[in-house]
């Protein structure tokens, strides 16, 4: 009898040690300062719900995630849900058809990322650390920056895939508030190149698009983190070539205490990325147009 009541009592402790791990109201998650933030989740500008981490958690589990933190340049463990389960319950399996995923972040970061990539990868969102450290980073390609990352932070699953590692941290926006699923050319119908661009600067565009769209805006479509690169003046116009080219290269060459990051270390192509990039610049210098005007 006491060895009966004696297994009881160990499963018991078990599975209250599992729900501890899997439920939103786990230490870890209490820990998030932005546990009590709303997410806005929008189809072509419109709301279509907010939800809490809290309602989150009850639509997707919760599970740690291991992956290699690009902010960081080390390996980190997350408490984190999947970002496919979360879409499928909020949108509905139709997103898997749509074209983009804009994320808006409380920083002003924006990034945009093709549903296709979530299709093709593993991403997660991710809630809290999993261990007893903050839900906080370093930022080190930004000047060791410090930084909270809740709400919600979207990671990848980029120790299973090479082709993430190479992406870096382009598409891991911390302090996501509001998810919107659109469509790329209705989003951001005046960042695209001219008819007749060069074929250099019709890939820098997509260059842009992946690495400095989310902070930079052209023709006041983009993010809000950093500042307007086209209008009045681009900034072709007024940097020489050789300077452009090395503040994307090394920003801290050029500015002391800058939190503009360099294009990252393991892109592809990198040198010929950074040409392509300012190709493109080049070319919208010639297709301007008011931010007062475009509706963002």
């Amino acid at each position: 009898m006491l060895r009966s009541l004696s297994k009881i009592h160990f499963l018991s402790v078990i599975a209250a040690a599992l729900c501890a791990i899997l439920s939103p109201f786990n230490p870890a998650f209490a820990a998030n300062p932005m546990k009590d933030a709303l997410i806005e989740f929008k189809r072509e500008g419109q709301v279509i719900s907010s939800h809490s981490l809290e309602a989150l958690g009850k639509m997707a589990q919760a599970r740690p995630l291991k992956i290699f933190e690009s902010h960081e340049k080390r390996t980190r463990t997350y408490q984190v849900y999947s970002a496919r389960a979360l879409f499928d319950q909020i949108f509905g399996k139709t997103w898997r058809l749509a074209d983009e995923l804009v994320f808006f972040c409380a920083d002003g970061y924006q990034p945009s990322i093709p549903v296709a990539k979530f299709l093709a990868y593993d991403a997660y969102f991710a809630f809290a650390s999993a261990d007893d450290i903050p839900f906080t980073l370093v930022n080190k390609l930004q000047n060791n920056e410090a930084v909270t990352l809740g709400p919600l932070y979207l990671v990848w699953d980029n120790l299973a895939a090479r082709t993430l590692l190479d992406d870096g941290a382009s598409d891991m926006p911390y302090q996501v508030t509001g998810v919107e699923l659109t469509s790329f050319a209705a989003r951001f119908p005046h960042l695209y190149p001219p008819a007749d661009a060069s074929l250099s600067a019709q890939r820098g565009f997509q260059h842009f698009r992946k690495y400095c769209l989310a902070c930079h805006t052209i023709n006041g479509q983009g993010g809000g983190k950093a500042p307007e690169l086209n209008y009045p003046v681009s900034v072709t116009e007024y940097i020489e070539p050789q300077y452009l080219k090395r503040w994307i290269d090394r920003p801290e060459s050029i500015r002391y205490n800058t939190t503009m990051p360099a294009l990252g270390i393991e892109t592809p192509r990198r040198a010929e990325v950074i040409e392509e990039i300012i190709a493109y610049l080049e070319a919208m210098s010639k297709l301007k147009r008011s931010p007062a005007a475009v509706s963002n």
